[in-house]
């Protein structure tokens, strides 16, 4: 008789009685398989009971086991013993498989991360390999005796799995270096087709979904020789690139800006990081122009750049804009341009609008300022790009005719001070344009400016027709220094002491 409170013994005597054998060992190792089973399946986080199903099949063999014993007759002498063998490896596997599971995803995924499904398998069949050599071992059978007994057929097996076990281990590599992880957009090769998100890294392939919504199954030893590109990590957003080409006539900063603002709100595309545009190349067809954007929706990214061009075309198109197309014709008749070119006398009127705003030439006649602007020339500037610096030699003074400068200074050592920021109608470098003195300041233009300029030349025909209007420059710029010097003051800086001499060392400049 067996006591309720000795369940070991209850179930010794069941084996006792089911199987002709008794054995309290194997009856505390299948109440320890249950045990450790009912821990993992109250401990395992929510999703991950499924690990419960190779434990639960062992144990189901080893009750299938016994089930067998029962219906047919006992074995014969010595069946007994291996029918024996039998269920106590596969309730001390069972019982190991439970404590794995126990130990790496009831405990260790409470504490960090879930370990990789390859690793899991690996350790599976470690413990099953342990599990054999338990039983064996307690079987009186020398594990080593086997090992070391069938070299040969070891070398034969080693050969035969030998890329089987190429793939284990650079699996292993995959996990351990994490060059991507499930769900990741990579490239496998040089291939632009072969790029796919990852839905499976086993122990033997990781399997990816292509773009074409194709299944491909890579060996991992293959993917352990291949350069990787993965288009998901460091960050989960990735560059695209489309390339524009504009007509040589419409400026770069003007084309630049309007595709940037042309894919504000295009779908896929990240305002962070921001859109930018840069020039790329000088073509026959063109300006190229190299569009770099950014989106997180990898898996779309053909909608991204169809969508990211519509909206450029348009955006051009609003402008004006034609997009150039290769030709190879020849055309022998003479074409009239799509644009007429401005007509000279309204390039000149214009100059002359703009001189006249100038209180340095207050004194010119008006055939005197159409005559320095017939000797004047504009000059175009990108955003960003210095009109002049400080410290260089000039003699040239410019006024502003469309876009907006800073003015900076800096003495030796120091950093640079914002003096002003200028806008169209006004003017800087008259100083060096009447006595030939270095700039001092620097000036940048902060967009897309165009400016006049007036060199020493042009004043300088003028000033040989009719001597005494040079006494009205020096004039007009020392009261232009004065102003300058009382604002200064006004303002809290340092006013600049005026320059010993001033009218003397115009008379000078130009007398060379």
């Amino acid at each position: 008789m067996f006591s309720a409170s000795d369940p070991s013994g209850a179930l010794d005597g069941s084996l006792l009685s089911i199987a002709g054998w008794s054995d309290g060992t194997a009856a505390r190792e299948a109440i320890l398989a249950l045990v450790l089973l009912a821990t993992y399946l109250a401990t395992a986080p929510r999703g991950r009971r499924r690990l419960a199903w190779p434990s639960i099949g062992l144990l189901a063999t080893a009750a299938g086991l016994l089930l067998l014993l029962a219906i047919f007759p006992r074995p014969p002498m010595g069946g007994a013993d291996r029918s024996h063998h039998v269920l106590r490896f596969f309730l001390v596997a069972s019982a190991l498989q439970s404590l794995l599971v126990v130990v790496v995803v009831s405990a260790w995924e409470r504490l960090s991360k879930p370990l990789p499904k390859i690793f899991i398998d690996i350790l599976r069949f470690a413990f099953l390999v342990l599990a054999l050599f338990v039983v064996m071992w307690d079987a009186g059978i020398e594990p080593g005796g086997l090992l070391t007994g069938s070299a040969v057929l070891t070398a034969v097996l080693g050969f035969a799995l030998r890329d089987t076990l190429g793939n284990v281990f650079a699996g292993l590599a995959i996990h351990a270096e994490h060059p991507f992880e499930v769900g990741d957009w990579i490239q496998y090769d040089t291939n632009q087709a072969h790029i796919g998100r990852v839905v499976e890294v086993n122990w033997r392939a990781t399997k990816v979904i292509t773009l074409d919504e194709a299944y491909v199954i890579i060996p991992n030893g293959q993917l352990a020789q291949a350069s990787i590109r993965n288009f998901t990590k460091p960050d989960a957003w990735s560059r695209r690139s489309i390339y524009v080409t504009a007509p040589y006539a419409v400026s770069p900063q003007k084309v630049q800006r309007i595709i940037v603002e042309a894919l504000r709100g295009s779908f896929g595309v990240l305002e962070h990081p921001a859109p930018s545009v840069v020039t790329n190349a000088f073509t026959e067809r063109g300006i190229e122009y190299w569009v770099r954007l950014f989106t997180v929706d990898f898996d779309k990214r053909d909608r991204v750049d169809g969508m990211a061009r519509d909206r450029i075309w348009f955006a051009l198109a609003r402008h004006g804009i034609e997009i150039p197309v290769a030709t190879q014709s020849i055309r022998l008749t003479e074409v009239s341009p799509a644009v007429p070119p401005e007509p000279a006398e309204t390039i000149l009127a214009r100059r002359v609008e703009s001189l006249e705003r100038v209180g340095l030439l207050d004194g010119l006649r008006p055939e005197q300022f159409r005559r320095l602007a017939d000797e004047s020339r504009e000059l175009h500037f990108a955003g960003g790009e210095p009109v002049i610096r400080q410290g260089e030699r000039g003699d040239s003074m410019f006024i502003l005719l469309e876009g907006n400068v800073e003015v900076t200074a800096r003495d030796q050592g120091a950093m640079p001070v914002v003096v002003a920021r200028l806008g169209p109608g006004d003017y800087f470098g008259e100083m060096s344009a009447m006595t030939g003195a270095p700039r001092s300041a620097t000036v940048v233009a902060l967009s897309e400016t165009r400016v006049l300029e007036v060199r020493k030349e042009a004043f300088g025909s003028l000033v040989a027709e009719e001597p005494g209007l040079l006494d009205a420059l020096s004039s007009a710029l020392s009261a232009r220094l004065e102003e300058r010097r009382r604002a200064l003051a006004a303002s809290g800086r340092a006013p600049e002491p005026p320059p010993p001499d001033l009218i003397r060392r115009i008379h000078e400049f130009f007398s060379h």
